[in-house]
Protein backbone atom coordinates (compact mmCIF):
# COMPACT_ATOMS: atom_id res chain seq x y z
CA UNK A 1 0.00 0.00 0.00
CA UNK A 2 1.22 3.48 -0.86
CA UNK A 3 0.92 6.51 1.40
CA UNK A 4 1.49 10.19 0.84
CA UNK A 5 3.50 11.39 3.80
CA UNK A 6 6.13 13.83 4.99
CA UNK A 7 9.86 13.12 4.77
CA UNK A 8 12.03 15.30 7.00
CA UNK A 9 14.87 17.30 5.43
CA UNK A 10 16.87 20.36 6.39
CA UNK A 11 19.18 20.95 9.29
CA UNK A 12 18.72 20.79 13.03
CA UNK A 13 15.95 23.09 14.31
CA UNK A 14 15.19 24.19 10.72
CA UNK A 15 13.20 21.29 9.33
CA UNK A 16 11.50 21.32 5.97
CA UNK A 17 9.50 18.39 4.71
CA UNK A 18 9.18 16.74 1.34
CA UNK A 19 5.79 15.30 0.51
CA UNK A 20 6.46 11.89 -0.99
CA UNK A 21 4.62 8.83 -2.19
CA UNK A 22 6.17 5.96 -0.24
CA UNK A 23 5.46 2.35 0.59
CA UNK A 24 3.80 1.87 3.99
CA UNK A 25 6.49 -0.52 5.20
CA UNK A 26 9.31 2.00 4.60
CA UNK A 27 10.86 4.20 7.27
CA UNK A 28 10.24 7.93 7.34
CA UNK A 29 13.64 8.51 5.70
CA UNK A 30 13.34 5.48 3.41
CA UNK A 31 13.37 5.35 -0.36
CA UNK A 32 10.34 7.05 -1.85
CA UNK A 33 8.48 6.23 -5.05
CA UNK A 34 8.14 9.86 -6.09
CA UNK A 35 8.50 13.34 -4.64
CA UNK A 36 5.22 15.20 -5.05
CA UNK A 37 5.85 18.44 -3.17
CA UNK A 38 7.37 20.14 -0.16
CA UNK A 39 6.22 21.95 2.97
CA UNK A 40 8.18 24.52 4.99
CA UNK A 41 6.44 25.05 8.36
CA UNK A 42 8.75 27.92 9.35
CA UNK A 43 8.03 30.10 6.30
CA UNK A 44 4.59 28.47 5.88
CA UNK A 45 5.28 27.69 2.21
CA UNK A 46 4.02 24.74 0.24
CA UNK A 47 4.57 23.47 -3.27
CA UNK A 48 2.43 20.62 -4.56
CA UNK A 49 2.70 18.75 -7.84
CA UNK A 50 -1.06 18.42 -8.13
CA UNK A 51 -1.19 16.06 -11.16
CA UNK A 52 1.18 13.64 -9.40
CA UNK A 53 -0.83 13.78 -6.18
CA UNK A 54 -4.07 13.18 -8.08
CA UNK A 55 -2.47 10.22 -9.86
CA UNK A 56 -1.51 8.55 -6.59
CA UNK A 57 -4.87 9.32 -4.95
CA UNK A 58 -6.72 7.79 -7.89
CA UNK A 59 -4.54 4.68 -7.60
CA UNK A 60 -5.57 4.31 -3.94
CA UNK A 61 -2.80 6.04 -2.01
CA UNK A 62 -3.80 7.19 1.47
CA UNK A 63 -2.53 10.60 2.68
CA UNK A 64 -1.49 10.99 6.30
CA UNK A 65 -3.34 13.52 8.45
CA UNK A 66 -0.89 16.36 7.90
CA UNK A 67 -0.59 15.77 4.17
CA UNK A 68 -4.38 15.61 3.97
CA UNK A 69 -4.67 19.01 5.67
CA UNK A 70 -2.01 20.58 3.43
CA UNK A 71 -3.68 19.17 0.31
CA UNK A 72 -7.09 20.30 1.47
CA UNK A 73 -5.87 23.89 1.91
CA UNK A 74 -4.43 23.79 -1.61
CA UNK A 75 -7.71 22.50 -3.07
CA UNK A 76 -6.43 19.15 -4.31
CA UNK A 77 -9.54 17.26 -3.23
CA UNK A 78 -11.88 19.59 -5.10
CA UNK A 79 -9.90 18.83 -8.27
CA UNK A 80 -10.11 15.12 -7.46
CA UNK A 81 -13.90 15.26 -7.22
CA UNK A 82 -14.12 17.32 -10.43
CA UNK A 83 -11.95 14.77 -12.28
CA UNK A 84 -14.03 11.95 -10.83
CA UNK A 85 -17.29 13.57 -11.95
CA UNK A 86 -16.06 14.28 -15.48
CA UNK A 87 -15.02 10.66 -15.96
CA UNK A 88 -18.51 9.38 -15.25
CA UNK A 89 -20.46 12.05 -17.18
Amino acid sequence: MVKLRLKRCGRKQRAIYRIVAIDVRSRREGRDLRKVGFYDPIKNQTYLNVPAILYFLEKGAQPTGTVHDISKKAGVFTELTLNHQTKFN
